[in-house]
C-alpha cells in the first residue's frame, strides 16, 4: 500500500484467571494475531486479586509496528465467522468510539484458532485510528472487508 498507515497502534488486554493456564492465554492472544506480529509481541504481566481472593493475571501489549498493523484487521476480516461478521454489521455503532474500533474476541476459541467474538471473559482489542472520522472508519472495516 503506498497510502498513509491508517492505524496509530492496537492495544491488546486478556485475563487469565486462577484456574487458566497464563501460557495458554498468551497462546490465544498470539492466533489472534498475524503471523509476523507474534515473534516480537511483549506482553506486560501485571497480578491483581480477584473478589474472592482468587489470583488473576493482566496480560496487556501494544503493537506499534504502523506497516504491520493493517494486517490485524485483515486477519481478523478474514477469518472471522459469518454470523459475528453479521451481527457487528448490524452493531458496529457500539464498537467505535472516537477514532477507536473495539472489538472482544473468545479465549477459547482463540486458543483452537478461531476469530469469534465474545463479551464473556474476552480478549479485548483497542484498534486506534489515526485522524479518522467515524464515517471513515466505517469504510475502512468496508474495504478491509470486516462490514459489508
Amino acid at each position: 500500500m503506498s497510502q498513509k498507515p491508517f492505524i496509530g497502534y492496537v492495544d491488546l488486554r486478556a485475563f487469565a484467571h486462577a484456574t487458566e493456564d497464563a501460557e495458554k492465554v498468551l497462546t490465544a492472544i498470539r492466533n489472534l494475531l498475524p503471523m509476523d506480529l507474534t515473534e516480537s509481541i511483549q506482553f506486560e504481566k501485571n497480578s491483581l486479586a480477584g473478589h474472592h481472593g482468587n489470583s488473576i493475571t493482566i496480560f496487556t501489549a501494544q503493537l506499534l509496528e504502523k506497516k504491520i498493523l493493517p494486517a490485524v484487521l485483515e486477519k481478523i476480516s478474514q477469518n472471522i465467522n459469518a454470523l459475528d461478521k453479521n451481527n457487528l454489521n448490524n452493531n458496529i455503532a457500539l464498537h467505535i468510539e472516537k477514532t477507536n474500533l473495539y472489538l472482544r474476541f473468545d479465549k477459547q476459541a482463540a486458543f483452537l484458532g478461531k476469530i469469534k467474538l465474545s463479551q464473556d471473559d474476552p480478549i479485548h482489542f483497542k484498534i486506534h485510528f489515526k485522524n479518522k472520522t467515524y464515517e471513515e472508519i466505517l469504510e475502512i472495516l468496508k474495504k478491509s472487508g470486516l462490514l459489508t
